[in-house]
């Protein structure tokens, strides 16, 4: 069993700390960030390229990355750990397609909702890298002139 700290915000491990999972992300969403992570990690051991990035993103996206999830977030911080969370899952999902709700709910908390144009913007930014692509009733679609329910999967920069 792992060791907390007593605030909960660290894990220890062999007398080391390290930044415990952010408690806030529901364990479905929790489940694929950490698969991700083990996934990337082995890449990282077989060396395949992008394979640190691949690490970085899905520790950015449990909040074991970044500005701490126990504190306030500032905007920055939040695109950064959206932007990561959106790649980790269209990776975990490669097979199939996110939606932007899944990115908020695993990283916006109890006011999951209120983020949703933020993450909306988070993933025009990323279609507008080709990092993702935005789709609508399976056709690419610009995120700002989209209207309603879209779906993304990886693009070709990823």
């Amino acid at each position: 069993m792992t060791e907390h700290t007593p605030d909960g915000h660290h894990i220890v491990v062999d007398g080391r700390r390290w930044r415990a999972t952010d408690p806030s992300i529901p364990d479905t969403f929790r489940q694929e960030l950490v698969d991700e992570l083990m996934a990337a990690r082995r890449a990282v051991k077989a060396d395949e390229p992008d394979a640190r990035r691949r690490v970085h993103d899905a520790k950015t996206a449990l909040g074991e990355r970044g500005e701490p999830w126990w504190e306030e977030q500032t905007d920055a911080a939040f695109e950064e750990r959206a932007a990561a969370t959106v790649r980790a899952l269209v990776r975990k999902r490669s097979a199939s397609s996110i939606c932007p709700s899944d990115v908020a709910r695993a990283i916006g908390g109890s006011s999951w909702r209120t983020r949703m144009d933020d993450v909306r913007r988070v993933a025009a930014e990323l279609a507008d890298r080709d990092e993702i692509v935005v789709t609508q009733k399976g056709e690419a679609v610009r995120m700002d002139e989209a209207r309603g329910p879209v779906r993304i999967i990886r693009g070709p920069a990823l």
